[in-house]
């Protein structure tokens, strides 16, 4: 890229920095971090172990935040003057600074866009496997890894919850994922995922299209959110099957909790103990039934009706076609990456972006 072009760029990309600074309220964030932090440095902090790893939780995304937009502002500041400097052979390493932060100006800016009340919550994450034989478990199996990568390339922490597999792949997985704005970034992934490509578990090599659904749940912080009856609830355990530590294959501590009005099943069995797998199964149940309160603008649990998208054809949200092109394709925003195995590698972001733009419009 010459130099002329490269200036024009920068400073494009440095009245968008300009158009949006007055939104970002970097001054006020930066008080309210010095603020927690003396609350941090106090004596009797972990007292409230809950209440602190809240606070401290807190701290930590808004010193994130402000150090993500003041090393926006000062590299559009320097880099002007860097390429007027610049040599032919320095040139390409600032063009690949700017596009670095270029990337991260728009990761940022599509954090601005969150507003929703559950937007700054944690995942529960849960992929079935929809029609499609061995190539939907796999695509499913895929799936999972993609999320997981997603996870780990925003420093995420993620635990599966459980996970039932098959020779090839997966039949379903549930994960925990615990990050800043999770809910709010991920939403854009729920819904029927559909993949298109020669089949490798075909003896004639010919195309299948399969489809695997991604649930993306907020989750539940307080049982103020979502308050089950005893009655209405029927908890069965047994021996759990598959991954997981010492004994858990060998006792009965995997569990089905079952929301009888709506026949809704959860089971989590990755865990060693009966009761630590009924915790993190009520979790996920009280995720799913608060995401149905979301969806169907229900004030109370007795609203509901159990309606849920398909998982086959027809219903998807995306199509990742491998065969006869290569192309991931949104249809709710017409997003779209050409490679996809960046998209099977974590990158979302494209679809992310796009998805809030439209609900923010």
């Amino acid at each position: 890229m010459e130099k002329n072009e490269l200036l024009e760029k920068i400073a494009d990309l440095s009245e968008q920095f300009k158009k949006i600074e007055p939104t970002l309220d970097l001054e006020k964030k930066s008080a309210e971090i010095e603020q927690l932090q003396k609350k941090m440095a106090e004596p009797t902090f972990w007292d409230d172990p809950d209440g602190a790893q809240k606070i401290s939780q807190k701290a930590a995304a808004l010193e994130q935040f402000v150090t993500r937009w003041k090393t926006i502002a000062s590299t559009l500041q320097d880099l002007p003057e860097l390429v007027d400097m610049a040599t032919e052979k320095e040139l390409p390493d600032i063009e690949q600074e700017f596009y670095s932060i270029k990337r991260d100006f728009s990761a940022g800016e599509s954090e601005t866009l969150l507003s929703g009340t559950h937007d700054g919550k944690s995942v529960i994450l849960k992929i079935s496997t929809g029609t499609g034989g061995q190539d939907a478990e796999d695509f499913s199996k895929i799936l999972l890894r993609m999320y997981l990568r997603f996870a780990e390339n925003k420093g995420w922490k993620t635990q599966i919850l459980d996970e039932s597999d098959s020779d090839v792949g997966v039949k379903s997985a549930t994960v925990e994922i615990n990050g800043t704005n999770a809910y709010g970034l991920l939403q854009s992934e729920h819904g029927v995922h559909r993949l298109i490509r020669l089949s490798p578990f075909n003896a004639k090599n010919l195309r299948q299209t399969s489809f695997s659904r991604v649930e993306i749940l907020p989750e539940i912080e307080q049982d103020t959110d979502v308050e089950i009856e005893e009655n209405d609830l029927r908890v069965d355990v047994f021996r759990a099957s598959g991954h997981g530590g010492q004994s858990v294959n060998t006792t009965d501590s995997a569990v089905r909790l079952t929301y009888l009005p709506l026949n809704l099943s959860v089971t989590c069995q990755n865990e060693k103990s009966q009761l630590q797998n009924k915790a993190a199964a009520m979790k996920v149940l009280k995720s799913r039934l608060l995401q149905l309160k979301l969806e169907q603008n229900a004030e109370k649990l007795d609203q509901l009706r159990g309606d849920l998208m398909e998982n086959t054809f027809g219903s998807q949200i995306r199509t990742y076609t491998l065969q006869p092109y290569k192309l991931v394709k949104d249809h709710r925003t017409d997003a779209e990456h050409s490679n996809p195995d960046k998209v099977f590698d974590g990158d979302l972001d494209v679809f992310i972006e796009a998805f809030l733009r439209s609900e923010k419009k």
